[in-house]
């Protein structure tokens, strides 16, 4: 009980620092509302989804992806202009800007544009449910679920503490980033006369993975200098770039590197196959007339030899090999 008395009142005391300006807003008079909202999502696509699916046959949604992706395309770029609007455009510094704790016009701006930023990480929930609902139960992996339900766990803290300043970067960055990937989502959506033309996938990757190793570094510089930005936050988004830095590089290695090295051991295999094959035939042919002397050597001695004798078995054994 002293355990759960103590993480109570460490609970309190942390609020104390809240931002006064976003307790009556939607969501954030305490985090079990966010929490709640993404348990519901985890055991909806882990174990409701995939159930409902189990005897259907999966949905094409083209048009609702196609308005999905256009919608979510139109979102990030609203909160992206907003975010270089009420900061980062001119008025933020890259090197520190702390939080503008007032209701002036780009103070209270741009607490708002992170609350809309929390709001999207739910919206985006609907990337997992429409994959349930057209089977493609491959794209569900670990780096996807963990990526949708960390982010709106994380974002919940820092709207509520630190609606602005320099740690906004990151959220502006991922706006931006997420344009250009619904982007890629909605031309994919036109099916394969569009698909074909849409060869910069890996780069899409490259991208994301940039964001977090710049994200790291643009959090990681406040360790080094007398920023007034509390180090409990750079510290959450450094950890949470690594760990997506790791993830992404694995994903990137696995999805574009490995590939094209096993392509190119099939591709010699098949050369080395084909030598062989050349070989065997040369050996058949030489084999063949071989045994068309052999033949009349047998016949001679009274014996009905096959000529496929020698090299039939002369192939099987190289079968064999």
């Amino acid at each position: 009980m002293g355990l759960i008395s103590n993480m109570i009142q460490g609970y309190n005391d942390i609020y104390k620092y809240a931002d006064p300006r976003v307790k009556d807003w939607p969501f954030m008079s305490g985090w079990g509302s966010t929490v709640g909202i993404v348990a519901v999502y985890i055991v909806g696509i882990t174990i409701v989804g995939p159930k409902l699916m189990r005897n259907r046959k999966p949905y094409e949604l083209k048009e609702v992806l196609f308005m999905y992706n256009l919608f979510q395309v139109l979102f990030s770029a609203w909160m992206f202009l907003k975010g270089f609007q009420y900061g980062w455009w001119d008025k933020y510094s890259f090197r520190c800007e702390p939080l503008d704790t007032t209701n002036s016009y780009t103070g209270i701006g741009m607490a708002s544009i992170c609350w809309w930023y929390l709001v999207s990480k739910f919206t985006e929930f609907l990337d997992t449910v429409f994959f349930i609902m057209r089977k493609k139960f491959n794209q569900v992996s670990v780096l996807h679920v963990i990526h949708h339900a960390g982010m709106p766990l994380a974002v919940w803290w820092g709207v509520k503490f630190y609606p602005g300043g320099h740690l906004t970067f990151f959220g502006v960055f991922n706006t931006f980033v997420h344009v250009v990937m619904y982007t890629y989502y909605l031309l994919s959506s036109l099916g394969p006369q569009v698909q074909k033309y849409l060869w910069w996938k890996k780069h899409l990757t490259g991208l994301q993975l940039l964001q977090f190793i710049a994200v790291f570094i643009h959090s990681a510089q406040t360790f080094f200098s007398d920023c007034d930005v509390p180090k409990l936050f750079p510290v959450i988004i450094c950890s949470y770039a690594m760990m997506f830095i790791i993830l992404f590089s694995n994903f990137y290695i696995k999805s574009y590197t490995k590939p094209q090295h096993k392509k190119k051991i099939v591709e010699k295999q098949e050369v080395n196959a084909n030598v062989i094959t050349a070989n065997v035939r040369a050996e058949k042919t030489e084999l063949s007339s071989s045994g068309t002397t052999k033949k009349g050597l047998f016949d001679k001695l009274g014996f009905n030899l096959p000529v496929c004798f020698l090299s039939d078995h002369t192939v099987g054994l190289h079968k064999m090999e």
